[in-house]
């Protein structure tokens, strides 16, 4: 069973929701190459559909992807066929040597693995310090406490093809949020609706920043 983004929302959030991972991939690769990094290993954790994996493998870089999502996975093959993917838990991954590693799109909050949380994140800031070349990089994003705000948040998006509409709700303690997301997706003259519910663990910023310093990054 797929924990999360089965097959209509992996489509969904590829057609519609990739620009985040695009304008990361486009950021790693001008550092890189502004440092004279042209060659080399990035794996990206969460790889989602394969945008960022695209943007770094299109640039010369050898890449490898993680996700737990096999939706995902089949749609980031297609769009980044120079890259390599796995199905795995990003608490599960034995890094390689690399020069960078990613993990965009809140990944680390994501409860689809159970273990996850703070001190999966720990753990895994000590596996990317140790697999990083010196001068290398560690890009990714996390979600903290406001993530949603006191009230529910609202979100709907549509084109021809589909609908996506989400609520987030923040626990009062800023503890977790959880985002209820409904899809409709077109299917010939009929509409098929799909329901995800996902779960995402807030981080307080300055405990992220600690985490990090601990596992040896500046």
């Amino acid at each position: 069973m797929t924990p999360g983004y089965d097959v209509d929302l992996a489509r969904i959030h590829h057609e519609g929701y990739g620009a985040l991972a695009r304008a990361a991939g486009e950021w790693l690769v001008a550092d890189l190459q502004g440092r004279g990094e042209h060659a080399g290993t990035i794996v990206d954790l969460g790889c989602g559909s394969g945008v960022l994996a695209d943007v770094a493998s299109s640039a010369g870089y050898d890449v490898v992807g993680f996700d737990l999502s096999e939706a995902m996975l089949q749609i980031a093959r297609t769009v980044a066929p120079r890259a390599r993917f796995e199905r795995a838990s990003f608490l599960d991954v034995e890094l390689p040597r690399a020069i960078a590693v990613t993990a965009i799109g809140e990944i680390f909050n994501y409860a689809f693995d159970a273990r996850a949380g703070l001190d999966a994140f720990r753990a895994v800031a000590h596996k990317v310090a140790n697999a990083l070349a010196p001068g290398g990089v560690f890009v990714f994003d996390v979600a903290g406490p406001g993530r949603a705000g006191p009230t529910p948040r609202h979100h709907t998006r549509q084109t021809p093809d589909w609908v996506c509409t989400a609520e987030a709700i923040e626990a009062a303690d800023g503890s977790h949020l959880t985002r209820r997301i409904v899809t409709f997706l077109r299917s010939g003259e009929l509409w098929r609706r799909h329901d995800e519910e996902h779960v995402l663990r807030l981080f307080d910023p300055d405990t992220v920043t600690a985490i990090l310093e601990e596992a040896g990054f500046s």
